[in-house]
């Protein structure tokens, strides 16, 4: 089995730079010329899902079959909420800014602690609390704006992305499921059979402009695919409270690729509600922190 265990410095550098690749999704869904949601999901799930089964393959010394069926039915219900953490993340950032879009999918790590709360029965910290009414207000603030500017339609997806993920959480942790690689896998095969379902089912050609297919392609294998095998390297060092405030990365770089490259900015509430949004997930991170020191190795 091809295993690789960083020490604990070069996981954290690793969770970074998979918040640096997962960052891009932004930059790339603008350079899609005429493709909608559902035909970059399915490019973007065609080269998604044979990427991972190859990495999956090299992890588990030639034997990708046994390691996918062991996530069994948290793996299946993981994957078709993956699908639509995926499908709501691209409409999110197609129908508003992408700086809107990325603050809204922060805030999948409170709506996982409320699932856990109601599903798994998992105690919810005091610090945590505070920061889901924290978090709640930035979110309002930014819905708020989002109504005013006519992108309800991209706060609902952003939203809807959010919960996707946070159930896609909440599952792997209801079977103790270590690995996610296999799960996210499954996302990539159920999303390209439902976006082809929907796509042949509207009349949406699946002939596309090679710049489209390159894109929502790149975005699979190094957006989704390579942030997922390098965050999933890095996160065996690195405990659940830091993974949260390294995490954030994805969500500042987000919005400045976007603006560097293309010159898009947000409005001054979304800004707004992002800094107390990022500020509720950096508080709470930095409490679990203090609950569990780590020495660094």
């Amino acid at each position: 089995m091809l295993q690789f265990n960083p020490s604990y410095r070069h996981g954290i550098f690793l969770v970074l730079f998979a918040g640096v690749c997962w960052s891009s999704m932004g930059l790339g869904i603008r350079f899609i010329e005429t493709a909608n949601v559902w035909q970059i999901l399915f490019y973007r799930s065609l080269s998604l899902a044979p990427f991972l089964f190859l990495v999956i393959a090299l992890r588990s010394g030639g034997k990708p079959f046994q390691t996918i069926r062991k996530v069994g039915v948290a793996g299946v219900i993981g994957g078709v909420a993956l699908v639509f953490a995926f499908t709501g993340g691209i409409l999110a950032i197609q129908e508003t800014t992408v700086a809107n879009a990325m603050f809204l999918f922060a805030a999948a790590p409170f709506m996982a602690a409320l699932l856990g709360l109601f599903i798994l029965r998992e105690r919810v910290r005091t610090a945590t609390w505070w920061a889901m009414v924290v978090a709640i207000t930035g979110i309002a603030v930014m819905v708020w704006e989002g109504i005013s500017l006519g992108h309800m339609a991209g706060n609902i997806a952003a939203l809807i992305s959010a919960l996707g993920f946070a159930v896609f959480t909440v599952t792997l942790r209801w079977r103790k499921v270590e690995d996610m690689m296999p799960t996210v896998f499954l996302a990539g095969v159920f999303a390209i059979i439902i976006a082809a379902a929907v796509c042949l089912s509207a009349g949406y050609s699946l002939v596309l402009p090679m710049q489209d297919i390159l894109v929502a392609g790149s975005l699979g294998v190094f957006q989704v695919g390579a942030g997922m095998v390098i965050y999933t390297i890095g996160s065996r060092t690195v405990p659940a409270a830091e993974l949260a405030l390294l995490s954030m990365t994805e969500v500042v770089l987000g919005p400045f690729w976007v603006w560097l490259f293309l010159g898009e900015t947000a409005g001054t509430f979304t800004l707004l509600g992002g800094v107390v949004l990022l500020a509720a997930i950096a508080g709470n991170a930095l409490s679990g922190l203090r609950n569990k020191p780590v020495p660094i190795l």
